[in-house]
């Protein structure tokens, strides 16, 4: 009796089973026409965690703050590091009132001088006045940006112009000692930033001389990245080439009008004299290796008091943002504390204007009182995704279709001058071009005619009462896919 128990029940276990199986599979061929294939290149969870912060902090402060220079020798006496009221509080409430996200303090620039006691060298704050000797920069900047919310990066200098064996095969060591000391012992850190200055003239313990480096295979990149995976798996890790994020072209602030996220990796390299040739991208590109557009606030990278008055105007900032956060890049803004340890009162004042400006543009989404159609939408991904305030939703065409139109109108004309549409990155970068336009006064008139989008395109215009928009997308790698749309009325400046 207990052996045909089991056997009916074993059969009853197979019939369930069996139904299951065949009930997925119904509803596999029933939604077979719904699934969304990517396009690859696609991010990484790590890569679009980043994506989404769009705006953050550089902080040049280190030795050459005291020298008032932009590159030391790496002669500087420890003696000369000495602020007489650092305050990263101060910084972080400042950087946090301004919308920013992050920041990436330069741990240790050219010339070596290090932010933390390192055991591997003497040329740091221990050997400083500051704090008697027992200061430690970057875990006071870790605190402070737990305080307030933010999240810390880490800028390594791979160029070294005090260290004596730095050109030599033991110098690698040396870096990868720091690197992982200022990874082991201050938190989580979102990114690794790796400048392509490498090599030329330096103190080098003395030798006072010039050594050059091969910037392809000194490093031994691919083991160096391989101690920020494990110590931080979390961290992008940027350079010129990537492998995470990669370098805009310039220092101006301006990513290129066509940015693609895509690039064929062993196509660049850090350092590499003709660099701009690649900054916007390649459209069949292998690998997903975004862009960050850094700039300073200020013509230098460090603090100078000659340039007080010299502070970017609100126009120029605003200028930078649009032409970063709004072409597919993410904006790295450089604040250069000064000799007391703070951020500069005018560097404070322009950046609280640009935080209020950001905030009142993008306070209201206009978008919301339309009503949306588009010339093609698949079952599952209605239209109605891209006006959700929902980034992980989005609107895709039915297979096969790579044009579309999506039109937005209005019953009562609204005043705004600012359009922002985002393409849902995770499947991957699609859009080839696209046409604007707008209806007013009865009138339709073609805005932009673009290229790319990616992870967000924001397009500026005259301010005017719009009736309806139409945005075409005239080409595409594969079915368009938008995750938000949006349109703003940004404050008068001027």
């Amino acid at each position: 009796k207990m052996d045909l128990k089991y056997f009916n029940f074993t059969k009853w276990i197979f019939y369930l089973f069996f139904l299951i199986l065949i009930s997925n599979l119904f509803k596999s061929c029933l939604f077979k026409n719904e699934i969304i294939t990517s396009i690859n290149p696609i991010p990484t969870k790590r890569q679009i965690n980043w994506q989404q912060m769009e705006y953050y902090a550089f902080i040049h402060f280190n030795m050459n703050t005291f020298t008032n220079k932009e590159w030391g020798y790496g002669d500087e006496s420890p003696a000369t590091f000495n602020p007489s009221e650092l305050d990263t509080d101060q910084w972080a409430r400042i950087i946090k009132e301004a919308g920013m996200k992050g920041i990436i303090l330069t741990a240790k620039h050219h010339d070596g001088f290090c932010l933390w006691p390192s055991t591997f060298t003497e040329h740091s704050v221990k050997n400083s006045p500051w704090r008697e000797g027992k200061g430690d920069l970057i875990n006071e900047l870790s605190l402070s940006c737990k305080k307030y919310d933010l999240k810390l990066g880490i800028y390594l200098s791979p160029w070294d112009r005090n260290h004596y064996a730095y050109g030599k095969s033991e110098y690698i060591n040396y870096f990868r000692g720091q690197l992982k000391e200022l990874l082991s012992n201050y938190g989580e850190i979102f990114e690794v930033w790796f400048d392509g200055a490498n090599g030329g003239d330096g103190y080098y313990g003395g030798a006072n001389e010039i050594r050059h480096v091969d910037k392809k295979t000194y490093y031994d990149w691919t083991n160096t990245y391989k101690i920020i995976r494990q110590l931080q798996p979390n961290a992008v890790i940027f350079s010129d080439a990537g492998p995470d994020i990669r370098w805009v072209g310039n220092e101006k602030g301006y990513a290129n009008e066509t940015t693609w996220s895509n690039l064929y990796r062993d196509s660049v390299y850090a350092g590499m004299p003709d660099f701009h040739r690649f900054s916007s991208g390649q459209e069949e590109g292998t690998h997903w290796i975004p862009t960050e557009t850094d700039v300073s606030i200020r013509p230098g990278w460090y603090y100078h008091p000659e340039q007080d008055n010299q502070v970017k105007s609100l126009e120029k900032l605003i200028d930078i943002y649009f032409n970063s956060v709004g072409l597919n890049s993410a904006l790295l803004l450089n604040i250069p504390v000064d000799f007391r340890g703070l951020i500069h009162e005018n560097d404070a004042l322009q950046l609280k204007k640009l935080s209020n400006f950001l905030k009142s543009t993008f306070s209201q989404n206009l978008a919301k009182k339309s009503s949306i159609n588009v010339d093609s939408s698949k079952k599952k991904y209605p239209i109605e995704n891209v006006n959700d305030d929902n980034e992980e939703t989005y609107w895709t065409t039915n297979d096969g279709i790579i044009k579309a139109t999506l039109k937005l109108s209005f019953e009562k004309p609204v005043l705004a001058n600012v359009f922002k549409i985002s393409e849902f990155i995770p499947l991957g970068q699609r859009i080839k071009s696209f046409r604007f336009e707008i209806k007013s006064n009865q009138k339709w008139e073609t805005i932009k005619e673009g290229s790319t989008i990616g992870n967000k395109r924001l397009i500026r215009f005259k301010t005017c009462k719009i009736d309806a928009i139409r945005f075409s997308i005239l080409d595409s790698k594969s079915s368009p896919i938008i995750s938000e749309l949006g349109l703003y009325k940004a404050p008068d400046y001027k």
